[in-house]
């Protein structure tokens, strides 16, 4: 991949605090060279601690509860851009995996092939949002970022392809038997924005442009053995 600026690692430490409990560091240690020909553009999803974002998971009844992109995959450690709190940055793909709980996480790949101009254009979308504070209301269409609207829109923007179905609020919690409203409550001081629209990391782990084709820590050896790295 060649690009004409050296990205850098933006990261100051773990996932944001912006739950009530902070982000818990996993002791493994990642060996990222086993992840086999990792490319400018996949999506690396993962499972952070963080109370909101373990609700998150629940609400849409995923494992996974955030994402980032590939932007570099220069040298022994990749490259990747998020939305994080409390904003958008570039991390490395060791600090990023340690993040995840128990070590979960999944590498997904657009299903068409990207040339240089592709990956171009991703990493210039990906840079300019860089900065843009993290928006806690998971709101579609404010002028914040989260995780997974930062990589749908990057995704959309480069490439043309529109990963995730958005929802409202009401879709999104209403689907799930046990949604745990107390907790939205809280979070939205009383008043959950139902009509609100949004887009989620299982959203767009599930979208038909996507093929999963790297899978660790998954509950089943069944599931390992299928997706391994």
């Amino acid at each position: 991949m060649t690009t004409g600026t050296r990205i850098t690692d933006e990261s100051g430490g773990d996932h944001a605090r912006a739950g009530s409990r902070p982000a818990l560091r996993a002791a493994k240690v990642f060996d990222v060279s086993q992840v086999r020909d990792l490319q400018v553009g996949d999506l690396v999803f993962i499972r952070v601690t963080a109370r909101p974002f373990l609700e998150v998971a629940y609400a849409t009844l995923s494992w996974t509860n955030h994402v980032g992109i590939v932007v570099d995959t220069r040298g022994d450690d990749p490259l990747i851009a998020e939305s994080t709190f409390p904003f958008a940055r570039t991390t490395r793909m060791t600090r990023f995996l340690q993040r995840s709980e128990n070590g979960r996480y999944a590498v997904a790949r657009l299903s068409i092939p990207l040339d240089d101009r592709h990956r171009n254009k991703l990493i210039a979308a990906a840079m300019r949002r860089l900065g843009t504070f993290y928006d806690t209301g998971f709101n579609l269409h404010s002028r914040r970022q989260f995780c997974s609207r930062f990589v749908r829109e990057v995704i959309e923007e480069a490439i043309g392809v529109r990963l995730g179905e958005t929802e409202t609020f009401s879709t999104l919690l209403e689907r799930n038997p046990d949604p745990r409203l107390g907790f939205w409550r809280l979070w939205y001081f009383g008043r959950i924005p139902w009509r609100r629209v949004t887009v989620t990391p299982a959203s767009v782990l599930d979208s038909p442009h996507l093929r999963v084709v790297c899978d660790i820590g998954g509950e089943t050896p069944i599931e390992q053995e299928a997706r391994p790295c």
